[in-house]
């Protein structure tokens, strides 16, 4: 009997043995260079689950005790499966679908002789670590380490005693979303300064209502509690532009300006560049007309200016690019707007389109220089959009003030769903301005506001004065786009640890008492400026938020699906001001706000913000 016993223990044992889960850990290199490879794709054959290599290419992954296949997939590499069989650890060594390179370009440094040898990928290893960055035609050994973003200082909280108006430029870029959502799929959390919260939050379209009587913006607000600190409150103030039908669209005089340089050889650089114009020149008309400079060691003319209906002499243009060189990117941008003047459509969509990793080194290449060269051009009527692509040697600052100055926007491409999402889905929104220098200004009443903070927007704030000043540049909104902002607010009365305090003055008088103000239940004035896309002169509307709050269950989808992005912006960020913010309560909270989501831009999110979620556990 014992031993009848015995025997069904260890049946039972091993059983729940077999079928117990446990993390697989590992690293994935370059068999040859031995070089780590980030974003390489792991999957585990059996339950369909997926992870990426991170920036070291270090991955992690859940496997099933018993028999499991875990399959290496990476991009110009030989698909690999390894069976783990038990292991904790499997590191795995990548070899190369094409072992024959005819062509190095080393980025800054020109072409290097062509040579037919399976060897050279040892030699590149040994030049890679003395260059920034190694394009090898059929194959990139990226550094890691080139990236470039603005230092951010958060916004802090504000006495309205002391500043009452809280003053911005309205602005409708989402590249930080984007570009956040590629460092989480290649499985390693962002820099803190690529988290822009404000642009995360404007990845995603509103239900709003358009303007009424001509005019070209809708202004909505509400206000709730905060998710992540109930004491607190959360005012929306959201601004949308009127919609316009494609074919009431004014005629486009459009210049592709095309970063083909060496840095741009890499995966997710030029054939994703391509990929995305041609998605664009399908929308085109007949009326609309496209020029194409290229940039690399100098500047050059690909295309004349030519006829949106002919879409085969396009995109046969676009085809034959190939990268390779240094970046003159200012002689580019000079030639890109001289060819917009000579053709340029007056009362039309008059656009340069660059589309670029943003790495300029030959000519003037610094950021205040090429804000100069902006702004300067800008002033000829011509709008700018860019388009940054590429990881590993994106200079993220660049672009963006490049955007800010020249009149656009600017949205990082890192996949063909996000370039159909640029230049298909909200084809109006990206390239037809409808109002120009919008700017928001709020005035918070201190009888009900003891302090309020602006979640991001750090580098769009102005001075109270500037709010009137027409020579002050603000934002641009293209048609049907929605930009919202969120006011974090500490009411009278609440004893929060968020609102420091100062000792009393000295030399001038306190102000302590609230000063009673007209129309009491009145908690802010909303105020914007904006105009015409060819006017000079700003035209004034504004909006009074009542001092009535909604519990955040009642308030609508788009208000909590916002707050839901901001709280992961604020978590990615590991901002000061984050209080109670956690990933559970904020993906519960998406998920119930998703609504229709036909293009599935909020679903992806909730899955990014998991994954997110995980990967946060790995750092502690």
């Amino acid at each position: 009997m014992r031993t009848i016993l015995f025997l069904m223990s260890m049946l039972l044992s091993i059983g729940g043995y077999a079928s117990q889960q446990y993390e697989v850990k590992g690293k994935v290199t370059d068999a040859t260079s031995k070089l780590a490879l980030s974003g390489v794709v792991v999957t585990n054959v059996q339950t369909n689950e997926r992870k990426s290599t991170d920036r070291d290419g270090n991955y992690q992954i859940q496997v099933t005790t018993g028999k499991t296949t875990l399959e290496f997939s990476y991009l110009g590499y030989i698909t690999q499966r390894v069976e783990v069989k038990r292991k904790g650890k499997v590191d795995v060594a990548m070899v190369q679908d094409n072992p024959t390179l005819d062509e190095v370009v080393v980025m800054g440094y020109g072409r290097v002789a062509k040579k037919n040898t399976a060897n050279m990928m040892t030699a590149s290893a040994a030049l890679a670590s003395q260059t920034q960055g190694l394009y090898i035609r059929g194959g990139y050994i990226p550094d890691q380490n080139q990236e470039s973003y603005q230092k951010i200082k958060e916004n802090k909280f504000i006495n309205p005693m002391k500043e009452p108006l809280s003053t911005f430029a309205a602005d409708v870029d989402a590249a930080s979303y984007s570009n956040v959502r590629r460092f989480i799929n290649a499985g390693s959390l962002p820099d803190k300064d690529a988290v822009r919260v404000e642009e995360m939050i404007n990845y995603f379209q509103y239900q709003v209502a358009g303007p009424k009587n001509g005019e070209p913006v809708n202004i909505v607000t509400e206000l709730t509690k905060a998710p992540w600190n109930n004491a607190h409150q959360l005012m929306r103030v959201t601004l949308k532009a009127k919609d316009i039908s494609t074919d009431k669209l004014k005629a486009s005089n459009l210049v592709f300006l095309i970063d083909v340089s060496g840095s741009m050889m890499g995966p997710g650089r030029l054939p994703l560049v391509k990929s995305s114009l041609k998605m664009l020149v399908d929308q085109l008309r007949d009326i609309d007309r496209v020029a194409i400079v290229t940039y690399a060691g100098s500047a050059g003319v690909k295309l004349e200016s030519t006829s949106g209906g002919q879409k085969m002499k396009i995109k046969t243009a676009i085809d034959e690019l190939e990268a390779g060189g240094s970046t003159a990117g200012a002689a580019g941008i000079k030639k890109a707007y001289e060819i917009a003047r000579q053709n340029l459509v007056k009362g039309g969509n008059n656009r340069v389109i660059l589309a670029s990793d943003g790495d300029f080194n030959v000519g003037e290449s610094s950021d205040e220089s090429m804000e100069e060269l902006i702004g300067k051009e800008s002033k000829s009527g011509v709008f700018l959009t860019v388009l940054g692509y590429g990881m590993g040697n994106l200079k993220d600052s660049k672009m963006e003030i490049l955007a800010d100055k020249g009149h656009g926007n600017y949205a990082y491409i890192d996949n063909i769903s996000e370039a159909r999402k640029a230049m298909v889905t909200e084809f109006g929104g990206t390239l037809f301005t409808v109002a120009k220098d919008v700017k928001i200004q709020v005035e918070f009443n201190p009888n009900y506001v003891q302090a309020y903070r602006l979640v991001g927007y750090e580098n769009r704030l102005l001075e109270a004065e500037d709010f009137n000043n027409d020579q002050k540049m603000g934002g641009d909104m293209g048609v049907g786009h929605v930009v919202t902002a969120l006011y974090e607010i500490v009411p009278v009365g609440v004893n929060s640890t968020m609102v420091g305090t100062v000792d009393p003055l000295k030399y001038q008088q306190n102000s302590t008492k609230n000063i009673a103000v007209k129309g009491n239940g009145e908690l802010a004035t909303v105020k914007f400026r904006y105009k015409e896309p060819d006017g000079d002169k700003s035209k004034l509307q504004q909006q009074v938020v009542q001092a009535k709050v909604t519990d955040l269950n009642k308030v609508s989808e788009d208000l909590r699906f916002a707050t839901a992005v901001a709280e992961l912006g604020m978590l990615l960020r590991d901002s000061d001001f984050k209080q109670q913010a956690n990933f559970d309560s904020l993906i519960a909270r998406a998920k119930t706000a998703k609504g229709a989501d036909d293009e599935g831009y909020r679903a992806e999110f909730i899955r990014m913000a998991e994954n997110a979620r995980d990967l946060s556990k790995t750092k502690m």
